[in-house]
């Protein structure tokens, strides 16, 4: 596993990293190849659409704790649930607070569904060539997985699973770990800043953005709506 001194790039600068373009149909468009060996997937927004079940939760959790559902919301997109609620709730209130968002989530998972095109790409994909790093618990990354009519994969990187959450680095270093691959040789698929964040700061090879959310400054190096047009070849991911 990488140093401390390494963990501790995860708050610096974001450089942007360059994919390779080839022209194609006679310079009419182009493909855009991210070269990889292994494809790390967040869950949320990535392979899952719980947008929904999200919104519902939270909203339902801030009232409870009597917060504003506005001031709530930005802040729970791409980090485990954990981490939202120290930044709310008091010290001594913060185990109740969490058992009842994790709750409140489990419930709603039935409502997620697949990303377009996210089970054809991870069909294409051969085995121990991908992962997923998710900010949920597994059993909710599990719950909403199974509601989007998506299987687990073999290396699973949960919230319990790692020590700092996005944007630290560690989960994404934990799963190239795992799959035997270096991280620079890992195309990260994000949709959230945080999520962008934590690939940069492992120095993954390429970001790939999916979905339309407000990402600033954390730019990836490709963005594209859903899958359907990401596809897996002996290169790595094709963005057609």
């Amino acid at each position: 596993m990488a140093s401390h001194d390494h963990f501790a790039r995860f708050n610096r600068p974001i450089k942007k990293r360059t994919s390779e373009l080839r022209s194609t149909t006679g310079g009419a468009s182009t493909v855009t190849v991210l070269h990889c060996a292994a494809v790390l997937f967040d869950c949320d927004g990535v392979l899952v659409d719980s947008d929904t079940a999200v919104v519902r939760s939270w909203t339902r959790w801030a009232h409870e704790m009597n917060l504003d559902p506005e001031e709530v919301l930005p802040t729970v997109y791409g980090r485990r649930s954990v981490d939202t609620v120290a930044q709310f709730i008091s010290p001594s209130k913060r185990p109740a607070a969490v058992e009842l968002i994790d709750a409140l989530e489990i419930e709603d998972a039935a409502t997620a569904t697949e990303i377009p095109g996210a089970a054809e790409l991870l069909a294409a994909i051969p085995p121990g060539r991908w992962a997923t790093v998710t900010s949920a618990s597994r059993d909710l990354a599990d719950a909403r997985l199974s509601a989007a009519g998506l299987t687990a994969p073999e290396v699973l990187v949960t919230a319990g699973d790692v020590r700092h959450g996005k944007p630290h680095p560690e989960g994404y270093l934990a799963a190239a770990q795992r799959l035997g691959v270096s991280a620079d040789q890992c195309v990260v698929v994000e949709d959230a800043p945080a999520g962008i964040r934590a690939a940069r700061a492992a120095q993954v090879g390429h970001v790939l953005g999916v979905g339309s959310r407000d990402l600033g400054v954390h730019q990836p190096d490709a963005l594209v709506s859903d899958l359907r047009s990401v596809h897996w070849t002996s290169a790595g991911l094709e963005i057609q």
